[in-house]
C-alpha cells in the first residue's frame, strides 16, 4: 500500500482493476480538496462513470448528477452536485501525468464535482485548471480505464473514500 502521510487528505478510488490512491493538496487548493472529501463522505461519487476518456490526454469523471446508474447518461458530463460552484484555485503546479484537475465550463469559477486525471504531462492546461491532487499509487488502474467520449461501456468509480474513514 502507498505511504499515506495524511489520511485525512488522501482519497481512495476503487476501480475495477484495483485502488487508486490520491494525495490531495489542501495547501494549494483548499476549497477543491474540501469539496472532494465532502462528496466522497456523502457517497456521491460511488458508481459515477468516466464519461470522457481521451487516449494520451485524461480520464474525466465526477458528474454526480447525471453520471450514475439511473441518471441521464446522455447528459453525463454536463452536471455537478447540488453544492455551489467553486472559485478557481490556480497555482504554479503543472498538469503532470497523474495529477488531479478540476473540470469546469468556460467560466474559470465553475468547477463543482467533476475532475480529471492526466494520462500524460498536459502543460497546456497549466494556469487554466485547478490542480488539487496527485495519484501516488494505482496509476496503472487509471491507464486501464475504457476510452471514449463517452465510452460505449464506461468504467465507473465503484467507491470513493477518504483514507481516514476507510
Amino acid at each position: 500500500m502507498a505511504d499515506i502521510k495524511d489520511p485525512e487528505n488522501t482519497i481512495l478510488i476503487e476501480l475495477k482493476g484495483g485502488t487508486v490512491v490520491i494525495e490531495l493538496l489542501p495547501d494549494v487548493a483548499p476549497a477543491h480538496s474540501a469539496r472532494m472529501k465532502e462528496l466522497a463522505r456523502e457517497g456521491a461519487y460511488d458508481g459515477v462513470i468516466f464519461h470522457r476518456v481521451i487516449e494520451g490526454f485524461m480520464a474525466q469523471t465526477g458528474d454526480v448528477e447525471h453520471g450514475v446508474e439511473g441518471g441521464n447518461m446522455r447528459r453525463a458530463g454536463t452536471g455537478g452536485s447540488s453544492k455551489p460552484d467553486l472559485p478557481a484555485e490556480f497555482s504554479r503546479l503543472p498538469h503532470d501525468r497523474g495529477t488531479l484537475g478540476a473540470a469546469r465550463s468556460q467560466n474559470p469559477n465553475s468547477a463543482n464535482s467533476q475532475f480529471f486525471i492526466n494520462f500524460s504531462d498536459n502543460h497546456f492546461l497549466n494556469g487554466q485548471y485547478t490542480v488539487y491532487g496527485r495519484v501516488i499509487e494505482g496509476m496503472e488502474h487509471v491507464d486501464a480505464i475504457t476510452r471514449g467520449e463517452p465510452p460505449a461501456n464506461p468504467d465507473k468509480m465503484i467507491s470513493v473514500k477518504v483514507a481516514a474513514d476507510a
